[in-house]
């Protein structure tokens, strides 16, 4: 079965339609405002109103007030909701909306208590460690660490790129894998050719 793949820190229409011609499952658009791929209310609902059938739409959030993501769900139909901070499993169910979990892994973290922790998850997504940065570090982590039977679905993430993509997805065995600055030409700006050999690549593994 081949791996999903989910295309994150869009902020652009052309990023948009160049990640969906290439095959991404899912898009993800970044609600967080100390990212370089942050993006606002008004812009997200306005991609995703030109986004194609089955394609999954991932709203990231991390460590947002209540307020917020309910006034964002109020104007953008988000498929599926990606928490990336420090949120509790109480915090994650409270909208009433399919959520993912992101863990940040290092050789202490306990996975399995994870997905025991957030069994109302559709799945885990796994990153890179890096003090003080939630996510989209470009950094890496050892997939070593990962349990061969996760319970949870495994969504890989940390430091992917079209040249290790391939590899990732033969050791890990991921449902799916995420990447943001791994095909970018600058922060928040999509490179379509590398897009498109991510996914071909990860698809092709």
């Amino acid at each position: 079965m081949a791996v999903r793949v989910k295309i994150c820190g869009i902020t652009r229409l052309q990023d948009m339609h160049a990640a969906c011609e290439a095959g991404a499952d899912a898009l993800g658009f970044v609600f967080y405002e100390k990212s370089p791929r942050h993006v606002s209310v008004e812009a997200a609902a306005e991609l995703i109103r030109a986004l194609p059938p089955f394609v999954q739409s991932v709203g990231l959030f991390v460590n947002a007030e209540p307020a917020f993501v309910e006034r964002v769900l109020e104007a953008v139909p988000l498929d599926l909701l990606q928490f990336h901070g420090d949120e509790t499993p109480a915090d994650c169910v409270r909208y009433g909306r399919p959520y993912i979990k992101a863990v940040r892994v290092t050789a202490d973290t306990d996975l399995l208590k994870c997905a025991a922790d957030f069994d109302t998850a559709r799945g885990l997504l796994l990153d890179a460690y890096v003090p003080g940065v939630p996510g989209g570090t470009g950094e890496s982590f050892d997939w070593s660490l990962i349990p061969a039977r996760m319970p949870k679905p495994v969504v890989l993430s940390g430091g992917l790129t079209p040249a290790n993509v391939a590899e990732a997805v033969r050791q890990v065995h991921p449902w799916a894998v995420d990447v943001s600055s791994g095909v970018e030409s600058e922060k928040g700006i999509k490179d379509p050719f590398h897009v498109a050999q991510f996914i071909a690549k990860a698809k092709a593994s």
